[in-house]
């Protein structure tokens, strides 16, 4: 073979094997872009069929128009209802928003005010909400700084309630803010002071209520008349009688009985101090009575001789409307404040303990008073929980519920006795507050926190009326001669 041939040869060898491959790299590209090709028309139609199907669906479907089905299919469109301006009761928009809309306490009662979320009249009567279950005491407590109103409201309610034949007795009124009311509607405010012609004698039997025998109306006057004793002695001693003192003190009151048919303090105070050596047998009661004594000499001989220390010079009159004892012109004093409230509260005590002297509201004005007394306060509860049986509706007024922490210690049982007396009233009627009172409030009445938070946003006449467990703002509303009449604001800044 010759070299051109062997050069020939290897050339062929070497290049024809490359060309070979090439071709079918190009081959192999060609099929690679066709696979494409047929995988992009497949989504393309895929895609395409889906879309025709949408759009096939959308123009099947049936679309409101945008601006609601005209006539009577208008009420299934989706924009905006118009509707003419509808009103109702209070009954019937609570059925319907009960979550924005109180009932009320229905129309049977004395009209109060607006209740001022639903608008509505807003009546109130506790014998009524008790007969019909909504309270179960018919018991009012009354709060409020001065000039918020809360006078106002008392002898508003207390006086419209009198053409339903209730009657009212306030035991005491130490600054005579119910005089002029008493007079206004009938009854009959008695003024005690030094220098008076007025004497009560808070010993008298009183009238005695129907239906009791000599023996049950003896043991009533004789169980009122210890109490009486006891009460004014430990008022004035500042603690508790011991048993010996209540055996002087029950000796002592048997004694004058016996020898008088009009008992009277002064009586008793000589017995104590010189008991008779007939039933002292072991002539111990004079030392035994000794401070006893003492302490109720001062309503016969000390500062308060002439008020009660006597027969009465004035009856009580149970079928007035009203009774009020006017205690202003007494001087400024805690204790004889006290005292003198217990023994005008003593002397009204058979008219308010008598089942048949029909439904009777008992106004205790600066309750805080009595209540920094045990003795007296533990009258006050005796008579609150009778207050059903008897047909009383009670009504405490303060000007804050931090007046209670003067009433014993943290956990006493002076502490615990006031707070159920708060208890038992199921009515709490707070005015504005100040506050740094409004913990303290809160506490003592169980208000809610949305409670608590618009006490300093009332205005004037306005107030929270918690009954039971629903919750009223009541706007209080007065006519012209009532404003002129209760309110003490108004005559103290010269607008009458």
């Amino acid at each position: 073979m010759t070299g051109w041939d062997e050069g020939r040869l290897h050339s062929t060898v070497l290049v024809s094997p490359r060309r070979e491959r090439r071709r079918d790299r190009r081959t192999r590209q060609s099929a690679a872009k066709s696979l494409l090709s047929v995988d992009r028309e497949a989504r393309k139609a895929a895609a395409k069929a889906r879309a025709d199907e949408l759009t096939a669906e959308r123009r099947a479907t049936v679309v409101l128009p945008r601006a609601g089905e005209p006539g009577p299919a208008a009420l299934r469109t989706s924009g905006r209802l118009r509707l003419r301006r509808h009103q109702d009761t209070s009954a019937t928009l609570a059925g319907a928003y009960p979550f924005l809309a109180e009932g009320g306490l229905g129309s049977d009662g004395v009209f109060v005010g607006q209740d001022l979320y639903s608008g509505s009249s807003f009546v109130y009567d506790p014998w009524v909400l008790y007969s019909r279950g909504l309270i179960t005491a018919p018991n009012l407590v009354l709060a409020g700084i001065v000039g918020a109103g809360k006078s106002a409201l008392a002898k508003s309610l207390y006086t419209r309630s009198i053409p339903f034949g209730r009657r009212v007795y306030v035991p005491g009124d130490p600054k005579g803010e119910h005089t002029a009311v008493a007079e206004a509607v009938g009854g009959k405010a008695i003024a005690l002071g030094h220098g008076m012609a007025n004497r009560l004698n808070p010993l008298d039997e009183g009238l005695r209520p129907s239906g009791l025998d000599d023996a049950q109306w003896t043991a009533q006057v004789t169980a009122r008349r210890r109490d009486l004793v006891g009460a004014l002695a430990e008022t004035v001693l500042e603690r508790r009688l011991t048993p010996l003192e209540h055996t002087a003190i029950d000796v002592a009151l048997g004694d004058v009985v016996r020898a008088s048919p009009t008992p009277v303090l002064p009586m008793v105070v000589d017995r104590l101090l010189s008991p008779d050596p007939t039933t002292d047998t072991d002539g111990r009661l004079a030392e035994d009575g000794r401070l006893v004594a003492h302490a109720l000499r001062r309503l016969v001989a000390g500062d308060l001789a002439g008020l009660f220390d006597g027969p009465s010079t004035v009856r009580f009159d149970p079928t007035l409307p009203m009774v009020s004892l006017d205690l202003s012109r007494v001087t400024e004093n805690a204790t004889l404040i006290s005292v003198l409230m217990t023994c005008a509260s003593a002397w009204m005590e058979s008219a308010l303990l008598d089942p048949s002297g029909g439904q009777r509201w008992v106004v205790y004005d600066e309750a805080w008073r009595l209540m920094s007394h045990p003795a007296l306060l533990r009258r006050m509860d005796a008579h609150w929980r009778l207050a059903r049986h008897y047909g009383i509706a009670n009504m405490l007024i303060f000007h804050k519920l931090s007046d209670l922490d003067n009433v014993g210690d943290q956990g006493s049982a002076m502490r615990a006795l006031a707070s159920s007396l708060l208890a038992n009233a199921e009515t709490r009627v707070v005015y504005r507050q100040e506050s740094d009172q409004l913990g303290s409030t809160a506490t003592a009445l169980g208000l809610t926190g949305t409670e608590q938070s618009l006490l300093p946003t009332l205005g004037t006449g306005q107030g929270l009326w918690r009954i039971k467990d629903r919750s009223f703002v009541v706007q209080h509303q007065l006519h012209p001669a009532e404003l002129e009449l209760f309110d003490t604001s108004a005559r103290a800044s010269g607008a009458r």
